[in-house]
């Protein structure tokens, strides 16, 4: 999560501008203040890349106008000074005024003349709201890595449903609904089609739209290719998942065989453990919470092993010899996933995230994995 915070971008907004005078033009004028002789660019966000339109250094007042031919759709450009960039969405208004100051012109300029480019800005200040309320959490020390992952869940979850309410599903065919479907936290997108159905039927819902108001525009085409290529791979994940353990089987479908390295080079199998109850336990050594789930786990192990309780733990470090150094002094079955995260046990046992436990009885059948138990040495009473 470090990386995604240190890769945020440093100025996030918007300025929407599709606009025709009677020469099938629009301008986009204004002021940048406390900016003398910094060079401004005007640029074309294409599905290629920025495309420099042109450029101006700036004078005393920071006045500057620009001009570009217009488009039968909603097209995107952006200002920038320096490394400061401003992504830009669109309407149909004929002049867009902006003022700002710089070097705050991101988060405190002010636009005209576009009702679209307002909305634009209202997007872009909530996303470096999210970005801030993410990077407050990031310095609360008071927080596990498992809260602060759940926490920034939260936090997207929580945005997205409140652009979804108030902005895409409003106006699906608007630039600001396009905008908000390439937002960012980080170098990952907020409404990712990759990820959940949920997403893609969100770039669904502004292809439609799309198709339907601007036929033929090539942004619209490409909203229509993502939303297709989501709808193949949330498919593929729904065929592998109804493959996959699901905790409602667990009591009627025996145990998966596994047969991986010990950290001795000793192959172990689960099944050679029949006779035992056993703690099936997906672990990662490389995470801060690691000590202390490893002390919780020593504890049970010291209290319940001489009555037949037998740990096999799975590792998913993609370390070797780290994995090695720190399970040598572990007193249970301790084997390494070849493939770490990506490896077939973890993909067979349905892991979606570190740590995952599983109880398998005496007669070597699963019991039940961790969301099923609310007392773990319970459980582990009961079967034993």
């Amino acid at each position: 999560m470090r990386n995604i915070l240190r890769t945020m971008a440093v100025a996030v907004t918007a300025i929407c501008i599709t606009a025709c005078d009677n020469s099938g033009r629009f301008r986009v004028e204004g002021n940048i203040s406390d900016a003398k002789d910094s060079v401004l660019y005007f640029e074309n966000m294409s599905l290629a890349g920025p495309v420099k339109i042109d450029s101006v250094k700036l004078g005393e007042d920071g006045r500057f106008s620009f001009e570009d031919k217009a488009t039968p759709a909603p097209e995107f450009y952006r200002l920038r000074i320096a490394g400061q960039i401003i992504n830009i969405s669109a309407d149909s208004t004929e002049t867009v005024t902006v003022k700002a100051r710089y070097p705050e012109m991101a988060t405190g300029y002010e636009v005209s003349g576009s009702q679209e480019c307002e909305r634009i800005r209202e997007l872009a200040l909530k996303q470096i709201g999210l970005h801030d309320r993410v990077m407050a959490m990031e310095r609360d020390f008071r927080l596990t890595n498992d809260e602060r992952i759940d926490s920034l869940k939260k936090m997207v979850e929580a945005y997205k449903e409140e652009v979804k309410a108030e902005y895409i599903m409003k106006d699906p065919k608007a630039a600001s609904s396009y905008f908000a479907l390439f937002q960012t936290l980080g170098d990952f997108l907020i409404f990712d089609p990759r990820s959940t159905e949920a997403d893609v039927k969100m770039f669904a819902a502004v292809a439609t739209s799309w198709d339907t108001f601007y036929p033929g525009a090539v942004r619209g085409e490409n909203l229509h290719n993502i939303a297709i290529e989501g709808m193949k791979t949330q498919r593929i994940i729904r065929e592998k998942n109804e493959a996959s353990l699901r905790p409602s089987q667990i009591t009627t479908s025996g145990i998966i065989e596994l047969s991986l390295t010990d950290n001795r080079g000793r192959e172990r199998t689960l099944s050679s453990l029949k006779g035992k109850v056993v703690l099936l336990d997906f672990h990662a050594f490389s995470t801060p919470e690691s000590p202390r789930r490893i002390l919780m786990l020593r504890e049970l192990y010291e209290k319940y092993h001489g009555r037949g309780l037998e740990i096999y733990q799975v590792a998913v470090d993609t370390d070797e010899h780290y994995w090695k150094q720190q399970t040598m002094a572990l007193p249970w079955i301790s084997v390494l996933a070849p493939d770490g995260p990506m490896s077939q046990c973890v993909r067979t046992y349905n892991v979606n995230a570190i740590p995952e436990f599983f109880l398998i009885d005496r007669g070597n059948s699963l019991v039940c994995r961790s969301e099923q138990i609310k007392d773990l040495e319970a459980e582990i009473e009961a079967l034993l």
